[in-house]
């Protein structure tokens, strides 16, 4: 089904739209290379395919990018692969997001109970110049990945800052994974050193992390030291853990200076990790400029975060919304982090930190908005969300009725974005705009600067149809590459080997006529019932619309020289699937999409993944 044109759900009033960083930004190309948008975000994207260099160049002197750009932005702004952005570029990450020095809070820690801790921009940089030269002293190089097996939490960030600072790469996965999950990743890239809590607490349970930790280390011999964080104990039991030490005693002695290793801009910066079905995780890495400009971009132009922000995402270490999440230190932000269930306090947690830490930019999964709603929870009766100015989802696509119960159980003047684009580039291609309407269901827009499209089988642009998400330009955050895919052949099937030079990202979506993306789900799970493919978020969407289904999966079924479509749903406590229900939940699917989508099968499960 097509979506139809409607009234917008939102739009920004003029006095929004002039205090924008956005808006800032038109003035500021209108007065460097004479294009003028007019205001019109459309026009100014369209500008920015057509003079690339121009727009990227520009976005490095508005976000006041710490460095020397170079003299050429970008070799070949049409190759992908094969480019080279700012091919002669110098500069630090952690110079970028470390270049305020002053007493606002840099970052504020809470957990699911009432502890809160914080350190602001002046006590950043102490911690970071502490530990980075405590590293130096273990003589880590540019280059070197370092490895975080740890919590959300403050320590977490030093660490990565740190790790930047001297040019090494930084990867982390949660602490949550199994010992097996872990040395998959880490063990492909060979960390001289580990940080990791002791353990974490999640939804009030206290979960040790050393036994794992210690395995980790015993599988991985290059594993030099192991920095433990003490999150349990005051005093952890390192016994067990061979070459580990104590976070305090990296942060002891003499104040050294905060030094910034030089690098090149598509040097490595990040190596994460893809959840692939088969065979050991790719390692994704991405470069130190490709992911500082675009994430600067996304903050400032995207989502409007300024110094005046308090920023959170919902986020584990495992997920690319954390990384994405910490530069925004780079727009001096205030972060709030915070590790645990979000359901905590009755599922009330996360938004009394709304109320409680002023929050003014709130992410979230859209599975964690589709649960409150689910629960009946409804923060505009329990809550005064006064600070609160813009709302991010990503995760999995945002149902038109989600957008519609924000909207009602939120307050009715908020940015809503939903945002999509990935690990694979640890940004996004479509997303918010904080000066354009929103409508249900709808991604404002493609990112400035990215060629998002949407094309069919035969490889041509359509609106109004599904198909695949691809990017036909290249663009700086682009990854390196893989992780010891010398020939890079692996990188190169993964993304360009459906259309040579063209992105095919694997999310299956629509173009609208108000410029906007709905995403169906991801290309490899779209179903083929009878040759017919149907993205699986349109069977979600009509499946959240019966009160009895608190969650649920579809996936396709090879049967009888054709695929059938399979649904698990997990019910509220005390319901069991009977003939009535199926027969509700199959009638919901059939009256709102086709008779293709109508599940063969639909069987009760305890939970799901």
């Amino acid at each position: 089904m097509s979506v139809e044109p409607t009234q917008p759900l939102w739009r920004p009033s003029d006095e929004r739209i002039e205090g924008t960083q956005l808006t800032a930004f038109m003035h500021s190309v209108r007065d460097t290379t004479g294009f003028d948008a007019g205001g019109d975000y459309f026009a100014l994207h369209q500008w920015s395919l057509d003079e690339p260099t121009a727009f990227w160049r520009a976005v490095w002197e508005f976000t006041e990018i710490q460095g020397d750009p170079g003299e050429m932005t970008c070799d070949d702004p049409m190759a992908l692969p094969g480019f080279q952005w700012f091919p002669n570029a110098t500069l630090n990450f952690a110079e970028n997001l470390l270049r305020f020095t002053d007493d606002r809070e840099a970052l504020v820690e809470i957990d699911e109970g009432n502890a809160q801790r914080a350190l602001t921009y002046g006590q950043l940089r102490e911690q970071v110049a502490r530990l980075a030269g405590w590293m130096r002293e273990q003589n880590i190089q540019p280059g070197d990945r370092i490895a975080g097996f740890m919590p959300n939490c403050i320590e977490t960030v030093v660490a990565m800052l740190a790790t930047t600072s001297l040019g090494a790469v930084w990867s982390s996965c949660s602490p949550d994974f199994g010992h097996q999950g872990a040395v998959d990743r880490f063990g492909q890239i060979a960390p001289r050193l580990l940080f990791t809590a002791d353990g974490y607490v999640y939804n009030g349970k206290r979960c040790d992390s050393l036994a794992r930790a210690s395995d980790i280390a015993r599988a991985i011999p290059e594993i030099e030291r192991v920095v433990v964080v003490p999150k349990l104990l005051p005093q952890p039991a390192l016994g067990e853990i061979e070459k580990a030490v104590l976070w305090e005693s990296c942060l002891s002695g003499d104040l050294p200076a905060l030094r910034f290793e030089p690098r090149s801009f598509n040097d490595p910066l990040f190596i994460l990790y893809s959840s692939g079905t088969t065979g050991v995780p790719k390692c994704i890495v991405h470069g130190i400029g490709g992911t500082l400009i675009q994430h600067a971009k996304e903050h400032a132009l995207h989502t409007d975060i300024s110094r005046d922000d308090r920023f959170f995402y919902f986020t584990t270490c495992g997920w690319m919304m954390w990384n994405w999440l910490v530069s925004g230190l780079a727009r001096g932000a205030s972060l709030i982090l915070y590790d645990g269930s979000p359901f905590a306090r009755d599922g009330h947690r996360l938004i009394d930190a709304i109320d409680e830490e002023r929050i003014t930019v709130f992410g979230v999964g859209a599975k964690y908005l589709g649960a409150l709603e689910k629960a009946g929870v409804v923060p505009a009766e329990s809550h005064e969300l006064s600070t609160l100015k813009t709302l991010l989802s990503t995760g999995s696509p945002l149902p038109h009725e989600g957008f519609e119960w924000v909207y009602r159980a939120f307050k009715p003047d908020l940015h809503l974005a939903s945002i999509s684009g990935g690990t694979d580039i640890v940004s996004c291609f479509a997303g918010g705009v904080p000066t354009v309407p929103v409508y249900a269901g709808q991604l404002q827009a493609a990112g400035l600067g990215m060629a998002t499209a949407i094309w069919n089988e035969s490889g041509k642009p359509v609106e109004g149809e599904k198909g695949e998400l691809v990017c036909t330009q290249s663009f700086p955050s682009c990854p390196v590459g893989f992780w010891r895919d010398t020939d890079g052949s692996k990188f190169h099937a993964a993304y360009f080997d459906r259309w040579p030079g063209v992105w095919a990202h694997g999310d299956y979506g629509e173009r609208t006529s108000e410029g906007g993306f709905v995403i169906h789900g991801r290309s490899d799970a779209v179903l083929n019932p009878g040759g017919v493919r149907i993205g699986t978020a349109e069977i979600y969407r009509q499946v959240e619309r019966v009160p009895e289904v608190l969650d649920s999966v579809v996936i396709g079924q090879n049967w009888q020289d054709d695929v059938r479509v399979v649904l698990f749903v997990v019910l509220r406590d005390g319901v069991t699937l009977d003939e009535a229900l199926t027969a509700r939940i199959r009638g919901e699917i059939r009256t709102n999409t086709t008779p293709r989508h109508v599940p063969s099968k639909v069987i009760q499960v305890a939970d799901i993944p």
